[in-house]
């Protein structure tokens, strides 16, 4: 269970040695209490300089014994007493996927690993805005758009590398999953080869989420068995082309509004019939989220206003995706009369 309350202003105690109550320590101080800290079970009378009765207790994990006859005191003096994990140990990276775009989309592991930074570099296909809730960490935006790099792929490893070394517990946090055009292989390289701990926190890749949000299904029996994912940054070549298209199944292109053109010319070159459903998806699980269905000998013009971040699906299963969201769309249209009328 979960619950939500202020605690600005309130007296918090954090029990659990230093190392292991600092990240609790932060929390409970971000969320505006104010925060006292019992290192090591203590006496706890007059002159211990901890309130008497404080309104929480927070107690961490750090594998102290005796700790339970002060914790059993406070809950005998009718305080509550909340459980709280250690820190991890300081000086670490984690590459965490932060999926398409929403939080609801994180995963337990990916909250857990942002609960424990220090400091999280951001991307902007992250769910960056909602991270001041979420951490206490110092949070650095090294993002990047089309054409412009903030900052270089080299030195965001360096900055990863150098916080770790300096102790920090570094949270390198990903749009999707880290290892799907994430360049998180390269991450956790340069991790290696400085000697810094590192781990991957896969995330909810784009390739099946977004197009799962516009109701298409990557796969689809007796219409698909197969899907393949492919970057959309740079112009695929003409041997590329002809794989893909004898390939079959579905095919879903990451980030390829920019070569849109390209792509459809030379799958049509390569002999994908002109009538392939497209579809294409921006700003998945996003505000603003928008499909364009069109096929492939009509995408290019359809999809003239479209802008990445953005998702095209080519196959089969397209078809079967429009025809449920026609259906969905004459329910909402159906939906709007019926309240338009009982309003009247």
């Amino acid at each position: 269970m979960q619950l939500s309350i202020d605690l600005t202003g309130q007296h918090v105690l954090v029990t659990g040695a230093a190392t292991a109550a600092r990240q609790a320590i932060k929390r409970y101080e971000s969320a505006g209490a104010v925060v006292f800290h019992l290192p090591v079970p203590a006496y706890l009378g007059p002159g211990a300089g901890l309130p008497a009765r404080p309104f929480l207790v927070a107690a961490v994990d750090d594998g102290q014994p005796g700790w339970e006859p002060v914790l059993s005191r406070y809950r005998a003096a009718g305080v509550p007493v909340a459980s709280e994990p250690a820190a991890g140990a300081a000086g670490h990276v984690t590459l965490v996927g932060g999926g398409p775009g929403s939080t609801d989309l994180l995963t337990l592991a990916a909250l857990k690993a942002l609960r424990d930074a220090d400091v999280v570099f951001y991307d902007r296909l992250a769910p960056y805005q909602e991270l001041p809730v979420l951490t206490t960490a110092r949070l650095v935006d090294v993002g990047k758009k089309p054409g412009h790099h903030k900052v270089s792929q080299t030195d965001i490893q360096q900055l990863m590398v150098d916080a770790a070394l300096a102790g920090n517990n570094v949270v390198r946090f990903k749009g999707g999953d880290p290892y799907v055009f994430g360049r998180g292989g390269e991450e956790v390289a340069a991790c290696v080869a400085a000697g810094v701990k590192v781990q991957v926190i896969s995330g909810v890749t784009s390739a099946i989420s977004v197009p799962a949000a516009a109701g298409i299904p990557v796969t689809h029996r007796e219409v698909s068995h197969m899907f393949t994912v492919v970057s959309g940054h740079a112009p695929l070549t003409a041997d590329e082309h002809r794989h893909l298209t004898g390939l079959g199944g579905t095919i879903v292109v990451l980030m390829g509004i920019g070569t849109l053109h390209q792509l459809a010319a030379g799958l049509r070159q390569a002999g994908m019939r002109a009538d392939m459903p497209m579809a294409v998806v921006e700003r998945g699980y996003r505000p603003g989220q928008r499909t364009t269905f069109a096929n492939l000998g009509t995408i290019t013009s359809a999809a003239a206003g479209c802008s990445n971040p953005a998702v095209l699906v080519i196959g089969e299963v397209v078809r079967v995706a429009a025809a449920n969201n026609g259906h969905a769309q004459a329910t909402a249209e159906f939906d709007l009369l019926a309240a338009s009328l009982l309003g009247s």
